[in-house]
């Protein structure tokens, strides 16, 4: 019997996460639930799963988080929940020796080699969930490093794929929360149709995995079958395919090392159509060169592309710039950042400091973008 603690737990990769525990009665147990707002949402599940332990984030603040992510009882922690308020709570997770199950892209686009840095201390696995980096853990399970010639993350294309750079300017909020393939949040949709979510996994790649920015390449695959691969130096390539259902890499996160059986569909190959792969256009969705930039670049530059992007695709959501503007938002943030110098990062404190900055920058950004549209 595995026992979990989900932060995160009424937001969809927290009800996932619960649907597996559903499938899997005599394997896991739920000890500990936290969730950001949704109050209802929170005492419902409480009812049904019973845990020992609860929070609200909006009422108990990061102490809620903390208690949730070092519970006792807990084997596996999931950290679904998004922003950095889970940043403290993950190291005191790791600290106390629970093995990480990570959905949350934040946690290590902005403080990756702290978090990295502090497993490998502690022995701690850091198994990701999110499903391109969850298909690569599966193809390289058992693998040298040193055999690894480069990662290959998919990419869905988003909802804009193929449409032209002046239909881009008028697209909407409404018309990019259409995602062809994946239902998920607002803003991790904006991301996906940004290609700033494929970039945000670039950054993610780097630190699961230990590889460089000219080891992870990206393929835009519409049909989401391939959820990602991995080239070995010979020139082989394997690959991991699937149904599109995020149980799937949550259960082999709770399951891992094992494999365990479960009620979702099988992919069958006959009725599946044709698998595309193309280069993605990064002419028109400039996110992705971004995020490579901000990888390649000086330390604290993940950070600041992370929280701009943030304010960028908030005023996009609540209609006060126009979507070409969220790239443009970011490039003035990050080129800030850079003329004023950096530092090093040794911690959280650096972490938040170099976000705050970020955020501020970003928002007047946002306001002259506004002014002058």
């Amino acid at each position: 019997m595995k026992r979990i603690a989900i932060l995160g737990s009424t937001g969809s990769i927290g009800q996932s996460a619960l649907a597996v525990v559903d499938a899997h009665p005599d394997r896991l147990q739920v000890v500990a639930l936290a969730a950001g707002g949704n109050g209802s949402r929170l005492a419902e599940q409480a009812e049904k799963y019973r845990p020992s332990r609860t929070a609200l984030a909006s009422e108990t603040g990061p102490e809620g988080l903390l208690r949730v992510a070092t519970h006792p009882e807990a084997d596996v922690v999931l950290f679904a929940s998004s922003g950095t308020a889970a940043l403290d709570a993950v190291l005191a997770a790791i600290e106390s020796g629970k093995t990480i199950a990570l959905a949350n892209k934040e946690i290590l686009v902005m403080a990756g080699s702290v978090v990295m840095a502090a497993a490998k201390r502690r022995k701690v696995a850091v198994l990701p969930v999110d499903s391109e980096h969850n298909a690569i853990h599966q193809c390289l399970h058992g693998r040298d490093a040193a055999d690894v010639r480069k990662l290959i993350l998919t990419a869905s294309g988003g909802p804009f794929r193929g449409i032209s750079s002046a239909a881009l300017e008028k697209v909407t909020a409404a018309d990019a929360l259409r995602h062809p393939t994946w239902r998920m949040g607002p803003k991790i949709t904006i991301d996906s149709a940004t290609l700033m979510n494929k970039g945000l996994e670039v950054i993610e790649a780097r630190w699961l995995f230990d590889v460089g920015p000219s080891q992870i390449d990206v393929v835009v695959h519409p049909q989401s079958i391939v959820h990602s691969m991995v080239e070995f130096v010979d020139g082989s390539v394997i690959a991991q395919l699937g149904v599109t259902d995020m149980r799937l890499p949550i259960q082999y996160a709770f399951s891992y090392p094992e494999r365990w059986s479960t009620p979702l569909p099988r992919l069958d190959l006959t009725t599946a159509g044709r698998l595309d792969f193309e280069r993605p256009d990064t002419g028109r969705f400039r996110c992705l060169d971004l995020a490579f930039r901000a990888l390649s670049g000086a330390e604290g530059l993940s950070i600041v592309l992370n929280a701009a992007n943030e304010v960028a695709v908030a005023a996009f959501l609540d209609d006060r710039v126009a979507f070409a503007a969220i790239p443009s938002i970011i490039e003035q943030t990050m080129e800030a950042y850079e003329r004023a110098g950096t530092s090093a990062i040794n911690g959280l404190d650096e972490v938040r400091s170099i976000d705050g900055w970020a955020r501020e920058f970003a928002a007047r950004a946002t306001a002259g973008v506004q002014s002058t549209s």
